[in-house]
């Protein structure tokens, strides 16, 4: 199984956020960030973080789907 974070990328255009802003709200590394932008797993708690952020629910970013 693979994760996608296209949710994500939609609600970001939604809060008229880029990328560089949610890296310095959510406090996300550069290599983390690129990790994200690959459709890589990242740690839970950098997803709570992005959550935090965006007051959302882990489903609203991140979705996992067959390879």
């Amino acid at each position: 199984m693979k994760v996608t974070y296209n949710k994500l990328w939609k609600l970001m255009i939604d809060n008229h956020l880029m990328k560089k802003d949610l890296k310095e709200k959510a406090n996300i590394s550069t290599g983390t960030m690129a990790k994200i932008s690959k459709n890589e797993c990242v740690n839970l708690s950098i997803i709570v973080r992005i959550c935090e952020v965006l007051n959302c629910d882990i489903g609203d970013i991140v979705e996992i789907v067959e390879e």
